[in-house]
């Protein structure tokens, strides 16, 4: 997904830079694909909390019964718990990112959109 989408931002920053580009056609694929992020963004948001209850609950599991294998859990959900935090992070600030390009074409298109 970093892929795809840093190459999406990419294409729509050469596209700018082109005169001979269609920026009805790009506003209209910009808003599907800022569509298709969010989306994205919102599974990961669901996953990251989910991952983060579930670690808690872990911990006070342990606290509470003093059950290594609750203390194993919660370090397990938390080791899955990092790399989500830093991928929603990538999908927050890229769909921010796209929201300023999606801005940059409706500047060159000279209507308020």
């Amino acid at each position: 997904m970093k892929k795809y989408f840093s190459e999406y931002i990419a294409y729509i920053i050469s596209a700018l830079e082109n005169d001979s580009t269609d920026f009805s056609a790009l506003k209209a694929e910009m808003l599907v694909k800022i569509g298709f992020m969010q989306h994205e963004r919102l599974i990961h948001l669901l996953v990251t909390i989910l991952f983060a209850i579930l670690m808690f609950m872990s911990l006070i599991a342990f606290f509470v019964s003093e059950n290594l294998g609750m203390l194993a859990a919660a370090a397990l959900m938390l080791v899955l718990l990092i790399p989500y935090i830093a991928h929603y992070y990538f999908l927050e600030n890229g769909v921010q990112k796209l929201y300023a390009l999606y801005d940059k074409v409706c500047a060159k298109l000279e209507r308020h959109c």
